[in-house]
């Protein structure tokens, strides 16, 4: 009897956590990408809760920046400056995140880059870096950071991924590639630890006011410098922010957050696939 009271209880935890929304206050949040757009405006969302927050990104003084506008106090906030591609400093970068806070409860995965080009004229090197940056980065930093969370029985892995992981638009088929596989990557691992405790969410926004476009790379691999019309005309990071922040906090497994048209095309392409294929040609 205790087994099968053991093992409906785990049922439970797994499929109606939602009902109790999750208490971030005093919870450690890790936030990558944290120095401009999406990041950024998490990192405000998450300071207003009352986490304690490591802010990660290349630019230190933009990191700066932002721990300041989260206006937490030095001990609740660690700038932790780090290129997601240097996988082998991944250990050290944890350990300084233990020895400042003592523990790792989210993790939030933000850092990527896009790009604007055909597959004609594509650099296949470019396919490589933003697979490595969008996805295997994301992989090894969850490697990296899950025996912790398998360790104390807790914690939760939120991922950026995209609208573009569910439906393929032209100039993207790089960045669509690699969003796509952090879905496929975080369903398997949440089918995996569940029974740890451990809780994944993954987010798929479209079409935020960020400089995403601006910093997406071009066929050759260079900025493309150009903010697009959809891109500036999108959902700004602070409402994107608010919608995200809810989702997590009821552990919601995947959630699609952006504009009607963005929204409504993944359940079109779930039900009427024809027809989305049409749409997007015109994209």
């Amino acid at each position: 009897m205790k087994i099968c009271v053991t093992k409906y209880q785990r049922y439970l935890r797994a499929n109606y956590n939602h009902i109790i929304m999750i208490n971030l206050k005093n919870k450690t949040v890790w936030i990558t990408g944290a120095s401009s757009g999406i990041g950024e405006a998490l990192a405000y969302q998450f300071a207003k809760e009352g986490a304690k927050l490591v802010l990660s990104a290349r630019r230190e003084n933009e990191l700066q920046r932002v721990a300041q506008s989260t206006g937490l106090v030095d001990s609740d906030i660690l700038v932790l400056p780090m290129d997601m591609l240097d996988f082998d400093k991944f250990p050290a970068k944890i350990q300084t995140v233990l020895d400042y806070f003592g523990q790792i409860d989210f993790i939030i995965q933000n850092a990527g880059v896009s790009h604007r080009s055909s597959v004609k004229e594509m650099n296949f090197q470019v396919y490589r870096d933003i697979l490595e940056l969008d996805f295997f980065s994301t992989v090894a930093f969850t490697q990296a950071i899950l025996p912790l969370m398998t360790e104390r029985k807790t914690g939760h892995f939120v991922v950026i991924s995209s609208v573009a992981g569910k439906i393929g638009i032209p100039l993207r088929s790089g960045y669509c590639a690699a969003k796509h596989a952090l879905i496929a990557f975080f369903d398997s691992l949440r089918a995996e630890v569940w029974q740890d405790n451990i809780k994944v969410t993954t987010i798929c926004p479209g079409y935020i006011k960020t400089q995403i476009s601006f910093n997406a790379l071009d066929s050759s691999g260079n900025k493309h410098g150009k903010m697009d019309d959809n891109q500036a005309n999108g959902m700004m990071p602070e409402v994107f922010a608010q919608k995200a922040l809810r989702a997590i906090k009821n552990n919601k497994k995947e959630v699609y957050i952006g504009g009607v048209y963005e929204v409504m095309g993944v359940y079109f392409k779930r039900f009427v696939p024809s027809l989305v294929y049409k749409m997007v040609r015109k994209k």
